[in-house]
């Protein structure tokens, strides 16, 4: 009997590189993730080792494949991490450490760009009048021009984690549309006029090409026989989209992994303060938004506290979560990206009493994350022209019942779990079988790779708790923000 065909996924997130392995046909053979570390400098700088992200893309493979014919691997597919960026000379190879989308190097060049953007180029460029990042590509680009004119001189391109890899794989420069999101217009093309802020830059980006394009054949000594077709891919955004379930329009998901992420799929463009709003693609208008830090709380309070990441759940889970709420915290522990795009921002715990411990902390903080996605979902709402009533969830931050409930009853909405929480990997797997003529759309995709497991639906009674909680973190924000300014 002939052995399967294989489809691969792979995630290259902030923390790990997950891999997915499916039969073409849909089953779920196997998934493995690798962890890697990151460098934090007392100084904001936050960086890692792009040898690293290859070290692990062969570990997660090799496991997967063993005991596999690597002939039957028939395609690849990668997502990653966004805003994340390595520099590398003319053969690939990085240059300096990647700068990650958590570095807050570069909030001066991006305040000096954004000023010489004019508000009616803005508006045409993007819809949601996004403002220039401290984690975007151009200011990072202006830093190490300034900063390291040695390596910004020998730079051949500036790459997202996922291109490194493609680069790597198969030889070949690309780039896409949604990863480059900073950069490009609604149509999905390189603004000219803002690459030419930073002399040099629009040289040293790489060409663009549909998520679902085929970069190159995978061929290496360690998979003798092996011509799997490597799909380009995208952000790890889109790549959870996809593999969370979520099918067309009307549909959103919410990912926790290092960051929360939530997208909302809208028939018809749109845009709103402080959402990113997607080029088009086949037909669907994605509204979406980033945090700074959601399992990234869990992490710093759980080395806070001593306690394993599980722990925290369960001192939460000892709080008392009814009638109004206590102790607030805004998780802005590294500056927050959406809605607010303030790399200044910095975390709180208010309104403590001496009658508070750990427990009413724990759950402050869960609660206080899954605030900060309730914002970006009523921004999205607003941009897409509708409600829905229900969200797909993913991500090892939605593992917990507890936190996953929390989620539903701050945002007002059921959450789909579904089985593979690890969705970038199957998204990327999705897109690889796209790419190489598998299924015939997302939806068909999606169909045959995701299960929904549970269902979290919102307690009505926990709403005015959750909405009194919301105003007073939107209020504590604004009141706070001047106190951290230079």
């Amino acid at each position: 009997m002939a052995e399967p065909r294989y489809i691969l996924g792979v995630d290259l997130g902030t923390t790990s590189l997950k891999g997915a392995l499916f039969e073409v046909g849909g089953a779920l053979v196997g998934h493995h993730g690798v962890t890697y570390p990151t460098m934090r400098h007392a100084d904001g700088r936050v960086e890692q080792d792009p040898a690293d992200w290859l070290a692990s893309f062969w570990t997660v493979v090799d496991r997967l494949l063993d005991g596999r014919d690597p002939a039957t691997l028939v395609a690849v597919g990668i997502c990653s991490q966004v805003n994340t960026y390595a520099f590398v000379d003319a053969a690939g190879q990085a240059l300096a450490p990647a700068i990650t989308w958590q570095d807050r190097r570069s909030e001066g060049e991006a305040a000096r760009l954004n000023a010489l953007v004019d508000p009616d180029a803005r508006a045409r460029w993007w819809p949601s009048g996004m403002a220039i990042s401290a984690t975007h590509m151009l200011p990072l680009m202006a830093w190490m021009a300034a900063a390291r004119p040695d390596i910004w001189e020998r730079t051949a391109k500036v790459l997202s984690p996922k291109d490194f890899l493609l680069r790597q794989l198969t030889g070949q420069w690309t780039a896409d549309p949604l990863a480059s999101f900073d950069l490009v217009d609604q149509a999905g093309h390189y603004i000219p006029a803002l690459l030419a802020l930073v002399p040099g830059a629009a040289e040293r980006v790489a060409p663009l090409a549909s998520y679902r394009s085929v970069v190159g054949r995978l061929s290496h000594p360690r998979l003798p026989g092996c011509s799997a077709m490597v799909v380009n891919g995208t952000m790890d955004a889109f790549g959870c989209l996809f593999g969370s379930g979520v099918s067309g329009p009307g549909e959103g998901s919410y990912m926790s992994g290092t960051s929360e992420i939530v997208s909302l799929v809208g028939d018809r463009p749109g845009g709103a303060p402080g959402i990113v709003s997607f080029a088009p693609v086949d037909g669907w208008h994605v509204q979406a938004g980033p945090t700074q830090s959601g399992g990234d709380t869990l992490r710093w309070l759980a080395d806070l506290l001593s306690l394993p990441h599980a722990g925290v759940i369960d001192v939460a889970a000892r709080a008392d979560r009814t009638g109004e709420p206590g102790v607030l915290f805004l998780p802005h522990l590294a500056g927050e990206r959406a809605p607010y795009w303030d790399a200044q921002a910095r975390g709180s715990f208010l309104g403590m009493t001496s009658a508070d411990g750990a427990p009413d902390l724990a759950l402050a903080a869960l609660e206080g994350v899954a605030v900060s996605a309730r914002l970006i979902f009523e921004r999205c709402c607003a941009a897409i022209g509708s409600r829905p009533d229900a969200l797909y969830i993913g991500g090892t931050g939605n593992s917990a019942d507890l936190w996953a409930q929390i989620r539903a009853d701050v945002l007002g909405v059921s959450l789909h779990r579904v089985r593979c929480l690890d969705t970038g990997a199957v998204g990327a797997a999705i897109m690889a079988g796209l790419g190489a003529g598998l299924f015939p759309s997302i939806a068909a995709a999606s169909r045959a790779l995701v299960d929904v497991t549970r269902t979290f639906v919102p307690d009505p009674a926990r709403a005015a708790r959750y909405a009194t909680m919301t105003a007073r973190y939107e209020a504590a924000y604004h009141l706070l923000k001047d106190l951290y300014r230079r």
